[in-house]
């Protein structure tokens, strides 16, 4: 039902001149009659004529401070919070405010409800500063701290697509959609539009009273048609209907009905109506829930099971405002208990919790402006604890958390009614304005969260040599949702932007795990290779994926170079063997089943006797160094000395690829001193080769033990 009819409006008392008058004015006393009964739209024009016909003198000034409150109360009530805003501001310019207090808090709340925050909190604080110790009609605090929390409501990016359904509404109330068919493809909602064959209008917004309509969409989301949901004036009658839910068989319709009686100080009722085929219904009743006929019980919503009845009431022992009430079915006697029970200050708080709806995996929806939000009623949504377990009287089903679904499903408007059909998308209802609209009139949109997107790239190189790309590798990817495929890198080292298939589906999808491996010929494969995740994300995300492989034939390390005659690292601003020496520790850690042989080297300076024996302790030096300070098992290196036997290749200034040989190097001893020690220094590294893939540390014969003992070169 519209939020105004459904929440009570607590006309607060006010002691003006009015009251202490022995003659009051026809023109003011009809106005005043009107308002006390609730009858906005009738009262406002005969509030504001006489509020123009009062002057602003003497007692007249009270009185017309007076006239402006209850025009304020009347657009409050209406819902139309600019024009509010305006006549709560012309009641403070005549000082009512030193009678009604509540004057800063109303207009306050205005001006939060058209997102003017700082405005807000400035007159939440004049009304907090204003009123009565005893006065605890409102929560100023929480006002207050939801205005500066929200302050830039607007700023935090959300997944959410949401649209006003501008083909189904109408310029007149339309609102609280539920789902009446297991496809989503069919609503029912609570609408005044004119096309409702009654006539009469209700008094408080001058619109029709409210009757339940259906909604169809078809596959892509297009209203194709929209009708009263019955023509026999069995659900839809004289009264005001609304806010109905089916069961989840989609067999019975529970509504909210409220009756219109002159007069009469009635409240809401829940009722419930058997579908049997199209637009035919039957057994229409009555659901006795409450003990006095001026409590009201609305917004019904059945969990899953069918055995919950979840509703929202301003019936006594509630925690302040309208709270949400529960009753529990009793199977055995086909009826719902008649003692409600609340559902406790983990949902309700001092303000108003309304339009309960059940989503998917038990989550609870529920609209409230106790609770701290943007403005207005908000959307909330509430995990249930219990999901495990059975939901009985002994042991109902409990809920906690409640969380703000944030902008942009709320906004400073009222928003409410959530109904959500798999988590991805549905329908809720809000007041905000739109486009021309300049009235916050409740419409209904839809909300979609679009699929998360995802690609994948792999790059496949060179271990060591990272600037060498690697083509025609084979890359496997495997998803721990059993998904599997495999292609080729191109001549940059790269696979294809693995996103859309063909046939519309994607590679890489939302809470899957993928392990990637590459392989190529003359390579070892890389079987750890290397994975990435898309589970709990929850934006767009690209992934590119790096795997080195490591050749077949004898691997140069980066730099690991030593200084002359000695077998310590060369470790300064020209040269980082410590770089080289982790690669080495990266290499045999990222593989831990290959085996290698340590290949050192001299510059071809002294005997070869003594530089044999130098290169062995600078492989030693590796060997050592590997295993003793990195942790490498030692059955896994061999460290071996070559001596000035091989010397190194080098790139000479024209590209000419050169060996560097005593005779090649000693050219430059006289002319360029600084080349020839730069050469002599190349000469003096040490390389790898990969002698094995199956390395088993069950079988594998002790490492020699020589290989830590560090022998004295012959003289040079």
């Amino acid at each position: 039902m519209k939020t105004i009819i459904l929440i009570t409006i607590i006309n607060l008392a006010c002691f003006t001149v009015l009251n202490a008058q022995a003659v009051v004015p026809k023109y003011i006393s009809e106005a005043v009659k009107s308002f006390d009964g609730g009858r906005y739209f009738e009262a406002l024009p005969k509030l504001q004529a006489a509020y123009t016909k009062l002057g602003v003198k003497g007692k007249s000034i009270s009185q017309k401070g007076d006239m402006a409150f209850k025009v304020a109360e009347c657009y409050r009530s209406m819902e139309q919070y600019d024009k509010a805003n305006e006549w709560y501001g012309s009641s403070i310019e005549l000082k009512y405010y030193e009678i009604q207090p509540s004057l800063y808090f109303w207009q306050a709340e205005m001006q939060r409800m058209m997102g003017q925050f700082d405005n807000a909190i400035k007159n939440y604080r004049e009304y907090k500063k204003r009123k009565s110790a005893s006065d605890l009609s409102h929560d100023v605090e929480s006002a207050i701290k939801s205005c500066e929390m929200y302050k830039d409501f607007d700023a935090e990016e959300s997944r959410f697509v949401i649209k006003c359904e501008v083909k189904l509404n109408k310029k007149e109330f339309d609102m609280a959609p539920s789902f009446v068919d297991k496809k989503g493809a069919s609503l029912v909602f609570g609408t005044s539009r004119e096309d409702i064959t009654s006539t009469a209008r209700d008094p408080i917004t001058g619109e029709k009273y409210m009757d339940l309509w259906t909604a169809e969409f078809d596959a892509k989301g297009a209203l194709i048609n929209f009708k009263s949901i019955d023509n026999n004036m069995l659900i839809n009658t004289a009264d005001n209907e609304g806010t109905g839910c089916m069961d989840s068989k989609f067999k019975t319709l529970y509504f909210t009905r409220c009756p219109t009686k002159a007069k009469f100080n009635l409240g809401c009722d829940i009722w419930k109506a058997d579908k049997i085929g199209g637009d035919e219904w039957e057994n229409v009743t009555k659901i006795t829930l409450k003990t006095n006929d001026t409590i009201s019980v609305g917004h019904p919503c059945i969990t899953a099971d069918g055995l919950m009845l979840i509703f929202a009431s301003d019936m006594p022992g509630g925690m302040g405002g309208r709270d949400l009430w529960y009753v529990m079915y009793d199977k055995k006697n086909k009826v719902w208990d008649s003692i409600p029970k609340n559902m406790g200050k983990e949902i309700n708080t001092t303000g108003n919790e309304l339009f309960p709806s059940m989503g998917p995996n038990g989550k609870l929806y529920f609209a409230s402006d106790g609770h701290p939000g943007i403005g207005g009623l908000d959307i909330f949504y509430a995990t249930r604890i219990n999901m495990n377990e059975e939901n009985t009287k002994e042991n109902p089903a409990k809920w906690e958390n409640p969380t703000n679904m944030m902008y942009p499903i709320n906004s400073t408007a009222n928003d409410y009614a959530m109904a959500d059909f798999d988590g991805t998308k549905g329908y809720f209802t809000s007041e905000r304005r739109i486009g021309t609209n300049k009235e916050y009139t409740p419409d209904i949109w839809s909300f979609s969260i679009p699929p998360l997107l995802f690609d994948l790239r792999v790059v496949v190189y060179e271990a060591g040599k990272k600037v060498k790309k690697l083509s025609d590798a084979k890359v496997v990817v495997t998803g721990s949702d059993g998904s599997l495929w495999e292609g080729l890198t191109n001549e940059k080292g790269t696979t294809i932007k693995w996103d859309k298939k063909q046939d519309g589906t994607r590679y890489i999808n939302g809470e899957v795990s993928y392990s990637v491996i590459a392989s190529k010929d003359k390579y070892f494969e890389n079987n750890k290779g290397a994975k990435c995740t898309t589970v709990g994300l929850d934006k767009n995300q690209s992934f590119l994926l790096e795997i080195p492989l490591l050749p077949k034939y004898e691997l140069r390390t980066p730099e690991i170079r030593y200084y002359l005659d000695k077998w310590t690292f060369v470790d300064d601003n020209s040269i980082k063997s410590t770089d080289s020496l982790k690669f080495l520790d990266s290499l045999l850690t990222n593989y831990p089943d290959i085996t290698i042989d340590l290949y050192s080297h001299t510059d071809a300076r002294a005997t070869d006797k003594h530089n044999q024996a130098l290169s062995e302790n600078r492989a030693k030096a590796v060997y050592v160094y590997l295993v003793d300070k990195v942790g490498i098992d030692p059955r896994r290196i061999k460290p071996s000395g070559k001596g000035e036997s091989s010397p190194a290749k080098w790139i000479d200034e024209s590209g000419v690829e050169v060996i560097l040989t005593e005779e090649y190097i000693n050219q430059f001893k006289v002319s360029d001193n600084e080349k020839f020690e730069k050469l002599h220094q190349i000469n003096r590294r040490t390389e790898v080769k990969i002698t094995s893939e199956n390395f088993n540390p069950q079988t594998a014969p002790p490492a020699d033990p020589m290989w830590k003992v560090f022998t004295d070169p012959l003289p040079r």
